[in-house]
């Protein structure tokens, strides 16, 4: 729609060929807008230092800084910018990386288009996704993971309810319709559990909650 705010992408891949295609498939949604593209980790960094897009749209394997790396610094120094990671690569050790990270989204290279798009969407929202191989390799990784000592404050049972529901990736607005409070509220209660669990972000709260058995992916 006309004066409608583009959600504002980077892509780093160091494959011209993809980059290009990216840049075309996305174009094709009046919404999208492909702001700037890196071959490397490093100019990943660099640009999103200088250009602060919405969301970056990350590769793992790629010269001078791995996206991993790239993820990490960007991450620390712009939380609020999602990273979608977009790869070939279903390893747990990567998955668990990059998730520790904080990407925002986990997608594997032969996802339709209309679902990366989906994705994008979301994480703009502030949501998480991951694609679905990837949340069965998370699920039976963390199960292995030995449980993390709970923090002596336990949950309450409502702060119980709103981090299952962050670990199904809803938004604070669903999260406020579905358990009929306010949003102010469900942003109260979300602060409370990442200061109880010792958190920072919502993809390392949902981890807490599937390592812990509160919820199952």
């Amino acid at each position: 729609m006309p004066g409608e705010r583009k959600i504002r992408l980077l892509v780093a891949d160091d494959h011209a060929l993809l980059r290009d295609g990216l840049k075309k498939i996305l174009a094709l949604h009046h919404d999208l807008e492909v702001v700037a593209e890196a071959p490397d980790g490093q100019e990943a960094y660099n640009m999103t230092k200088t250009i602060r897009p919405d969301i970056v749209l990350m590769d793992i394997n790629m010269p001078n800084m791995n996206g991993i790396d790239a993820t990490r610094r960007i991450k620390s120094e712009f939380p609020e910018i999602g990273v979608i990671a977009l790869t070939i690569h279903d390893d747990e050790e990567y998955i668990y990386e990059l998730v520790k990270c904080g990407v925002s989204a986990y997608m594997l290279k032969d996802i339709e288009t209309d679902c990366l798009v989906d994705a994008i969407r979301a994480v703009f929202r502030g949501e998480t996704i991951y694609h679905p191989r990837i949340s069965e390799k998370m699920c039976g990784e963390f199960q292995r993971l030995a449980l993390r000592n709970v923090h002596d404050e336990p949950l309450s049972r409502r702060e119980t309810d709103v981090l299952t529901l962050i670990a199904r990736g809803k938004s604070n607005k669903e999260i406020g319709d579905e358990l009929y409070i306010s949003e102010k509220t469900v942003k109260n209660h979300i602060t409370n559990i990442f200061r109880k669990i010792q958190v920072t972000d919502r993809t390392q709260a949902a981890l807490y909650a599937v390592k812990n058995r509160i919820v199952k992916l």
